[in-house]
């Protein structure tokens, strides 16, 4: 039998996944790493791309041995990484330089280019769908003003996942929906723009082709075979970008069809076709889809499940502790405890996050608001529901900014990562937003979606589209109770109006923001 390799490189981590063709997981092998800061450099977020591929290859091993299989038994593999992280090469396409996704270390050239360039980032965005919060360009002038030297080198760039390809194939390429997230890209060519390099004056020949996701690259090196034990018989497929392989991962391949991703980050994204313009007031993101002809709106909510994990670890020991002795997840019996509290805790509103505003993202001091001195009534289950409420509130307001600008009418939404595995999470999203929340089996949908394009590219499928019908499978569903979404209505003006008065405190420089994008 033929088995399919994915490799996910995560901000945390890098995983080898592996799969049946019929989409099955066999085996997984993961590996932490780390992004260390350069001393003297604020903000800044190298990837080790040396320490990083022996923890690569060390996964490709390891799973490997896990599911009992020899490197001849893989017909393909594909990648797919954290956006917006890029490696720079030599002209032998040996790395010189990369960083990880969270790199904030231009925020001097975030400035300069919007001082020096008036309305630049407003035309590079109606065509790129991205701002320069976390683009490429400001952080390539950023090399260019401080390691002359080292980018006088530079020949060519890719992403990260692209780098791990590379790595297998000897190629460097890129496709659209993990390139796309540099801002020097056109989403409806699905190509990059040269131009914006020029203009800006960084270099113009740097740029790899643009692969879609699932072409066939090549097959593994005699060199990367020694290293990884993957046979030279292995293809080597394009894959992408982890939100939009992880879409493909949940069925989410056709125009107009949603996905709300519940993890660390909470991501909404929805289907539109390529040839519609973002919004003018540039408040979302638009991204290239690992499906041709297709973009994603995308909405972010910055550590819905990070705060989750804070609330836990720094008020729930006792909880910790029933939860174990009762053998369930500690959020388990969380969401047990708080699915009693009424629609709205007890008038408890979460200042964390807010909606996207993409063009001037920042954040207010992280707080609660409205706490009451009644244990009764504001304790730690009323408390927690705040937070699964808020996290749905801010998706909604996201989507409706989507709907906005797109004209699309939405009442499905699937619903993945972590966060799905509540019930009343799950509940509270479909209640919050009127929609219909559908929760898929397989819960680990970029490994899944990354693994599609390693099947294209073998000539298994089609295409990604025909993949994800194929292997998607549904676990349940939830259905609004309209009561309730009347009453989120109403709590998501009162919060609107409350957020902006904590924004402004901000500005007064009375409070800490939680986050700012450079340049801010």
């Amino acid at each position: 039998m033929q088995y399919l390799m994915a490799i996910d490189a995560g901000t945390g981590s890098v995983r080898a996944v592996l799969f049946d063709t019929n989409g099955n997981q066999i085996a997984v092998a993961q590996q932490e790493w780390t992004h260390v800061s350069v001393e003297g450099v604020d903000n800044s977020m190298t990837f080790d791309t040396h320490t990083n591929w022996e923890l690569t290859v060390q996964c490709i091993q390891q799973s490997l041995k896990n599911a009992k299989l020899k490197g001849s038994d893989i017909v393909s593999v594909s990648a797919t990484s954290m956006r917006e992280g890029i490696v720079l090469y030599d002209k032998e396409g040996k790395a010189l330089w990369a960083v990880a996704n969270v790199d904030a270390r231009a925020d001097n050239e975030v400035r300069e280019l919007k001082e020096k360039y008036q309305g630049i980032e407003e035309a590079f965005y109606q065509q790129s769908g991205q701002t320069f919060a976390l683009g490429a360009l400001p952080r390539l002038l950023w090399l260019k003003n401080n390691e002359p030297a080292l980018y006088d080198k530079v020949a060519s760039m890719s992403m990260i996942g692209d780098w791990i390809l590379g790595k297998l194939s000897g190629v460097i390429a890129t496709d659209p929906s993990n390139g796309g997230t540099t801002g020097i890209y056109d989403l409806e060519k699905r190509d990059w723009v040269s131009s914006m390099a020029k203009k800006v004056g960084i270099k113009v020949d740097i740029f790899p082709p643009s692969l879609e996701t699932g072409t066939f690259m090549g097959t593994v090196t005699h060199e990367a075979s020694t290293q990884t034990g993957l046979s030279t018989q292995t293809k080597v497929v394009m894959g992408g970008g982890d939100v939009q392989l992880g879409s493909a991962g949940l069925a989410v391949v056709k125009e107009g069809q949603v996905a709300v991703l519940g993890g660390s980050f909470w991501q909404q994204v929805v289907n539109i076709k390529s040839t519609v313009k973002p919004p003018k007031d540039m408040g979302i993101r638009v991204n290239p889809h690992v499906i041709a002809g297709l973009s994603q709106a995308e909405g972010i909510t910055f550590f819905s499940g990070l705060v989750m994990r804070w609330f836990r670890d720094a008020f729930c020991e006792l909880e910790k502790c029933e939860a174990q002795d009762r053998g369930i997840d500690t959020y388990a019996l969380l969401e047990e405890k708080a699915k009693d509290v009424p629609v709205g805790s007890h008038g408890i509103l979460p200042i964390f996050s807010d909606s996207m505003n993409y063009g001037k993202w920042y954040h207010a001091s992280p707080s609660f608001v409205n706490l009451s001195l009644d244990a009764n009534i504001c304790n730690k289950a009323s408390m927690f529901r705040s937070l699964e409420e808020n996290a749905c509130i801010v998706s909604m307001i996201n989507l409706e900014k989507i709907k906005a600008f797109t004209a699309l009418e939405i009442d499905e939404i699937v619903f993945a990562g972590g966060a799905s595995k509540g019930a009343l999470w799950c509940q509270i999203l479909s209640d919050v937003t009127g929609c219909t929340i559908k929760i898929p089996k397989v819960k680990e949908a970029t490994a899944l979606g990354t693994a599609m394009s390693a099947a294209v590219g073998a000539g298994l499928y089609e295409s990604i589209e025909s993949a994800s019908l194929a292997w998607v499978k549904w676990d349940k569903s939830y259905t609004p109770n309209r009561k309730n979404h009347a009453l989120y209505q109403e709590l998501k003006t009162r919060w609107q109006e409350v957020y902006a008065t904590q924004l402004g405190l901000v500005d007064r420089n009375l409070t800490q923001s939680m986050w700012k994008a450079p340049g801010i």
